[in-house]
């Protein structure tokens, strides 16, 4: 894992690729940031950890798939988060750097 914060991490999603040494979480995540919905589902569903499910619930949640997101976070063990998406989204990059 990157040693970088996660003010650093938001920040990298301007450049053309994720920070080396990012697990497959955190690359869907930063792929997400980028506005690559595609990418980053494509990316979460290759990664059985409980990061990676826990990714894939957000992306379910933010695509409007509230029943399969609903799965995932129980995958993750994590509750349905309740706020924005985007509040979400800084939640896991602080949780998962």
């Amino acid at each position: 894992m990157p040693n970088i914060s996660p003010a650093q991490f938001k920040v990298s999603i301007h450049q053309s690729a994720p920070p080396d040494g990012c697990g497959l979480a955190v690359q869907a995540l930063w792929w997400d940031g980028k506005g690559d919905w595609q990418r980053a589902h494509e990316i979460a569903q290759t990664d059985p950890s409980s990061a990676g499910s826990w990714v894939h619930a957000y992306l379910h949640r933010k695509e409007g798939d509230e029943w399969n997101a609903a799965y995932w976070y129980r995958r993750a063990k994590q509750p349905v988060f309740a706020g924005s998406l985007d509040d979400e989204w800084q939640h896991i990059a602080t949780n998962l750097l």
